[in-house]
């Protein structure tokens, strides 16, 4: 069969796939856009969205067990019917996804998108599963990636659950065990014990959540703790037993539940594409060795972005790697783009967040930290939520913001916020010249940026409670 030729071709129409195609598109140059499998992203499909609307929804319900401090009578009697919970989620996650389907696939003319597989047959060469054979000048690779789930376990496949099968279920079982609490495992697993499951929250590492700081995951821990067990430092064995139940084990601790809900990270979808046999050089875990400011795959004209990096699962990355590789993929020569501050949050109550550089990389010999617990801070108390701890950190020479770790309330805001500032490279002192407003969670990163402040060698010229003169 002859080749159909075209400028670019990308494979995934994904998040990363779709930022791609807006800069490749408006260029006039000639595309496809193969797709294999579901539409509309995982974000919008089993990821970020309908996760976001499980969590509101359980801590809306949540919060009626503080009802009885405001005078409020009667909310012991308050029910949550599971079926119409779900329903309203999946309702949700439906309007995302035809929102994603709506503004590109459904636009897109029939000869620019192709829906099946995709391998390599060469560096230029591309054979869908149809028959079709396709040689693109430059190539981006898009696949996404899927939940991991140990081949031991295929047995009680039908037991274990991921985010695949989640936001389809229409009604939940009674017991559960969650099997890593990253971000996702974290999340559900509050989400699904404030809706009145039994939960067990299982991690073979002894952090939760993505945090690398001792002081903030022993924070985080004791809160979650108090919600549901957590069983950490030893991995769990699965085993089907005669009941139907499944018998977790960890370590000395053992549970017999419904469902296993499997939350140990997920695979970049590239095993199927053939990049061995056309001599791309691999890493330990089957990724392609790319240029993660090009996005580039060694010296060729193939492109890869989003989950199937396996570096920086989330939105915001797959779309600024998606733009820089729809950039270097019509442009004469490969450009280098400066990567965004590392920003990362769990929505869990209370947020984790981690930004800029992670305590586990700091250089302890130069760096310094401030912190403050959220026990005292006046707007949190208001809230009820004043659990947590932030833990921010500078070089101490410079006085120049590093990064911080915290488990707290409004962190996802707190989280911005820094980022900026570290992507500004501001000093400690610089911050503390901004406003902070009074009665709000700000005071409390304000609080450690204080205590920080006091660590650092540079200090302002003019003192932070002074105004600067024009």
């Amino acid at each position: 069969m002859k080749a159909r030729k075209v400028d670019v071709a990308i494979i995934g129409s994904g998040s990363a796939g779709l930022y791609a195609l807006g800069k490749i598109r408006p260029s006039g140059k000639s595309f496809v856009l193969i797709n294999g499998g579901e539409l509309g992203t995982t974000c919008a499909r089993v990821g970020c969205m309908p996760s976001k609307a499980v969590i509101q929804v359980a801590e809306d319900f949540h919060r009626r067990n503080i009802f009885n401090r405001y005078g409020v009578e009667g909310h012991e009697d308050m029910n949550l019917t599971i079926p119409e919970a779900m329903e309203y989620v999946q309702d949700l996650r439906d309007s995302f996804v035809e929102r994603v389907l709506a503004n590109s696939t459904d636009k897109l003319p029939k000869e620019n998108f192709i829906e099946g597989y995709a391998r390599f047959v060469e560096t230029e060469l591309l054979e869908i599963d149809t028959g079709e054979l396709i040689r693109a000048a430059s190539i981006i690779i898009a696949t996404g990636s899927r939940p991991l789930v140990p081949r031991a376990w295929d047995s009680f496949r039908d037991r274990i659950i991921t985010t695949d099968e989640f936001f389809e279920l229409e009604d939940l079982p009674q017991s559960l065990a969650v099997i890593g609490l990253g971000v996702v495992g974290l999340e559900i697993g509050q989400s699904l014990r404030r809706l009145g499951l039994d939960v067990t929250g299982i991690d073979q590492l002894e952090m939760i959540g993505g945090l690398s700081d001792p002081e903030v995951a022993r924070t985080a821990i004791e809160v979650f703790g108090k919600e549901m067990p957590l069983w950490l430092g030893h991995a769990a064995e699965v085993t089907e037993i005669d009941n139907g139940m499944l018998r977790v084990q960890a370590g000395e601790q053992s549970v017999e539940v419904e469902r296993v809900f499997a939350s140990m990270g997920r695979i970049p979808n590239l095993d199927k594409l053939g990049l061995a046999d056309i001599g791309i050089e691999l890493d330990a875990h089957g990724i392609p060795v790319f240029d993660p400011g090009t996005m580039r795959i060694g010296d060729t004209a193939i492109y890869i972005a989003g989950d199937a990096t396996g570096e920086r699962p989330l939105l915001h990355e797959a779309g600024d790697e998606g733009r820089i590789a729809g950039h270097n993929a019509i442009s004469a020569e490969p450009m280098a783009f400066r990567r965004k501050t590392p920003l990362s949050i769990t929505f869990c109550d209370p947020n984790i967040v981690v930004v800029g550089t992670r305590f586990a990389d700091l250089d302890p010999a130069s760096t310094v930290s401030g912190q403050v617990h959220m026990g005292p801070v006046g707007r949190a108390m208001i809230m009820a939520r004043n659990r947590g701890l932030i833990r921010v950190y500078a070089d101490k020479a410079s006085g120049r913001l590093l990064g911080a770790e915290m488990a707290c309330p409004k962190g996802e805001n707190l989280g911005h916020l820094l980022a900026w500032c570290l992507q500004q490279e501001m000093k400690v002192g610089e911050i503390l010249q901004m406003p902070f407003y009074h009665p709000v969670i700000e005071e409390a990163l304000q609080a450690a940026l204080y205590d920080l402040y006091g660590k650092v060698d540079v200090k302002n010229a003019t003192p932070i409670t002074e105004l600067v003169p024009l």
